[in-house]
């Protein structure tokens, strides 16, 4: 029985032991909650082990409990770090930042609903349900040219109203265009 021998020299040596954490750690309260850690991983000692330098094999187990929890706590956030945060979750509520988004969100649907029911139904399968264009070809028996050339006027017409840049995405790349009628 190892684990009998090695909790009576914790308990003898326990000052000794916390005066050498102490210094070696530079805190006092670090230094006890290793030796409690300790005292509980003295259980888990199988009886098999042996030990030549019992003393030395229990600070060591002390300071590596002693460094296992001060990686822990490095992963910890600190109070200013969670404040942070809730600033930057407080920014995104922003009221005013709220109505303008909801007020934008209003004026699109209204643009969608003056295109034409083929082009608006394509743009919000493409844009907002990320339906693949020729699964949307499939669904409206269209060719995968014609989905580009809708959702294409589409888009423009709702940039254009919502007074956006338009962006295109897809199909062939406007200086590409330029390029093919040049040598037409």
């Amino acid at each position: 029985m190892i684990k009998k021998p090695l909790r009576e020299l914790f308990l003898a040596s326990y000052k000794e032991f916390r005066q050498r954490l102490w210094n070696r750690l530079g805190s006092q309260h670090l230094a006890d909650d290793a030796l409690h850690e300790t005292w509980l991983r003295i259980d888990g000692v199988g009886d098999g082990v042996v030990v030549k330098y019992p003393a030395a094999y229990l600070f060591r187990i002390a300071l590596n409990v002693a460094e296992e929890q001060r990686r822990s706590q490095s992963r910890i956030m600190s109070l200013d770090e969670v404040d942070e945060l809730y600033q930057v979750a407080d920014e995104l509520a922003d009221p005013a930042r709220i109505i303008i988004g909801e007020t934008e969100i209003e004026t699109f649907r209204q643009i969608l609903d003056e295109l034409p029911p083929r082009r608006r139904e394509m743009i919000i399968a493409a844009r907002l349900r990320d339906v693949p264009h020729t699964d949307i070809a499939r669904r409206f028996g269209v060719s995968l040219r014609t989905v580009e050339k809708e959702l294409k006027a589409g888009l423009q017409y709702c940039c254009e109203r919502m007074g956006k840049h338009y962006i295109q995405r897809f199909g062939p790349r406007p200086e590409t265009k330029a390029l093919l009628k040049n040598d037409e």
